[in-house]
């Protein structure tokens, strides 16, 4: 894709910002915030390999990505591999969960943001901020992609660098480095004390599986930039191994950190275990430096979101699934109403938060904390049926620049357990809202198609084929 074509998304995405922008999607609160939760609800052991696992599916889904993204880069990557390869209403049920579960997780991250200010300018009203926030993103998209991309490389090398400082002093205070207020080392004791690795049973690690896979959705962003990235075929199979072994390396050993540091019973009182190490070696301003690496991680997943968001949706309406009017594209080669829209739509879930916070705002939140599931399912099954497909018309494997290894076990594996995922929230009575809301959701999202969008394409092609007909005859 030129950049002088403009029906088509620019190529400006390098490699560092590939990498850059999967990291800052998985990297955010689910790690920051959600991590004491998880050890009180697992256990020391079992948070670990809760963690592991859900590590251990992100990569699956990647690898399987990997093989889709750089044989059709497309910007509508998801909802345009389940349509060509599952079938078109998937494809549409897809895609719009998908750009559901952005938009309203954009809206929660302006609240949390706002929410973050308060700490420094705690007169300043809540909603002052995510206006400021919103515009300020939206800015960042609107100008290029490759401004998102770059704010998004700086965004995501402040938790990096945030990670890594943390692993550094948390194992220091482990192995007795550094001590905390004069106490010996811990050591391992927190794995065994209290109950061991697995104080509440193996079924809690199934349980809390459901809450980190949340965590570590985000890394899939790199398959909507592939529509925008330079050389695919070399940039995207580089920040998928990158992305996912780091990303796996950064979440596993931080929580070995904090389960050594942090009684697991304990864990789940504090809002953020990151800023208790910290401030228990003393470190000056550790709570405002925690507060400030927080608020980057929540712009970033926010910045990610808009941007994914956006893609999506303009994907849709490519694809003939949306309005004509989110299809169009600015001079810079922006899907601009795309952007608007999602952006909007993030503003009215935000709104709804205040107004019906029992109500809409918890069902589009449920349907959101789904959809991620539901788009790595698709990935799985998609890839799956791509390479047998790819086969069957007489392709050759050496024809594929990047190749998920170990098919068909891979997209198999990747399939049978995020399908396990789904099942377990019904055994979760805080996750099962999301299946009472998120079922309905895509039964009439396929019902929409079939009633709506199947008939307009069908009419469609009936009067093309009477005008390609009439132009015969006439030229007869």
């Amino acid at each position: 894709m030129g950049n002088g074509n403009q029906h088509e998304l620019q190529r400006t995405m390098k490699s560092r910002h590939l990498f850059m922008i999967s990291i800052g999607g998985v990297i955010g609160t689910g790690l920051f915030l959600g991590a004491g939760y998880t050890i009180n609800q697992a256990g020391p052991g079992g948070a670990v390999l809760a963690y592991a696992a859900g590590g251990l599916l992100m990569y699956l889904v990647m690898l399987c990505l990997g093989e889709l993204a750089v044989a059709m880069p497309v910007a509508g990557s998801f909802q345009t591999y389940a349509s060509k390869y599952i079938g078109p209403a998937t494809g549409f049920t897809i895609g719009w969960m998908y750009w559901l579960n952005w938009a309203v997780t954009v809206g929660v991250e302006f609240t949390a943001a706002g929410m973050l200010m308060k700490r420094w300018f705690p007169m300043t009203p809540v909603w002052v901020w995510c206006i400021v926030f919103a515009v300020s993103l939206f800015l960042m998209n609107a100008f290029s992609a490759k401004s998102f991309a770059e704010t998004e490389f700086w965004f995501s090398s402040i938790k990096v660098v945030a990670i890594i400082l943390f692993i550094v002093v948390g194992s220091s205070v482990l192995f007795g480095f550094i001590s905390i207020k004069g106490q010996p080392a811990p050591m391992f004791s927190n794995f065994v004390n209290d109950g061991g690795l697995f104080p509440k049973g193996i079924s809690a690690v199934f349980l809390s599986m459901i809450a980190v896979t949340f965590s570590f959705q985000g890394t899939e962003v790199i398959g909507v930039a592939a529509g925008e990235s330079e050389k695919p075929e070399k940039t995207i199979p580089r920040s998928i191994r990158a992305t996912a072994w780091r990303t796996m390396f950064f979440y596993v050993i931080s929580m070995i950190v904090l389960v050594g540091l942090i009684p697991w019973r304990k864990a789940g009182v504090i809002e953020s275990p990151f800023v208790m190490v910290f401030d228990g070696v003393g470190i000056p301003y550790a709570a405002d430096f925690m507060n400030f690496v927080i608020l980057t991680a929540v712009l970033s997943v926010g910045n990610s979101g808009l941007y994914a968001g956006s893609r999506m949706l303009w994907g849709l309406a490519r694809d003939g699934m949306a309005s004509p009017f989110l299809g169009k594209l600015s001079r810079k080669q922006i899907p601009l109403n795309a952007l608007i829209t999602t952006l909007a739509v993030a503003c009215l879930s935000l709104l709804s938060s205040f107004v019906a916070e029992d109500t809409l705002y918890v069902l589009l939140v449920s349907i959101a904390g789904l959809a991620g599931i539901v788009v790595w399912l698709g990935v799985g099954v998609s890839q799956y049926l791509f390479r047998k497909r790819f086969l069957e018309e007489g392709g050759k494997l050496d024809e594929l620049k990047y190749r998920t290894p170990l098919y068909p076990f891979v997209p198999i594996l990747c399939t049978v357990l995020c399908s396990i995922v789904i099942i377990s929230m019904a055994f979760d009575a805080e996750q099962r809202m999301a299946l009472y809301c998120g079922v309905p959701f895509m039964a009439g999202c396929y019902l929409y198609y079939f009633l709506r969008i199947k008939k307009k394409q069908e009419g469609e092609q009936t009067t093309n084929e009477i005008e390609t007909t009439q132009f015969v005859g006439n030229a007869d």
